[in-house]
């Protein structure tokens, strides 16, 4: 699959966790976004239209959860794959990810080779 030209946006508090996620992608050769709450990480996507989104649940101003409804409620982004990156790692929490409609959950601490098959699954080719 070539990842030329693919937007990922990234959204999570902790600026670590960012840095190795941005990292990880760009080595790829994604081109990333990045958001550090859920408000911006809604802003970002409205504005660019990522290919993919990777969010955390434990953010501050809006939740990943509360993120990812508001995400799939607008009709014009809806369709953008979104990807749970959180240490909710309960099946519980899974469920109730699965229930807004995440197209997939990763828990911290993750495998970066996980992740990369998990984007390269759900990347529209």
């Amino acid at each position: 699959m070539t990842t030329e030209g693919k937007r990922i946006l990234i959204c999570d508090d902790d600026p670590a966790i960012l840095r190795v996620l941005e990292v990880n992608l760009e080595v790829e050769g994604y081109d990333v976004l990045l958001a550090h709450h859920g408000e911006e990480a809604y802003e970002v996507a409205v504005a660019e239209h990522p290919d993919l989104i990777i969010l955390d649940i434990m953010m501050p101003r809006l939740d990943g959860y509360q993120t990812c409804a508001k995400l799939k409620a607008n009709e014009a982004i809806k369709h953008i794959p979104v990807v749970f990156l959180s240490a909710k790692a309960q099946q519980s929490d899974v469920d109730r990810g699965k229930s807004f409609g995440v197209d997939d959950y990763l828990t911290k601490p993750f495998d970066p080779m996980e992740l990369l098959d998990v984007v390269e699954r759900l990347l529209p080719s």
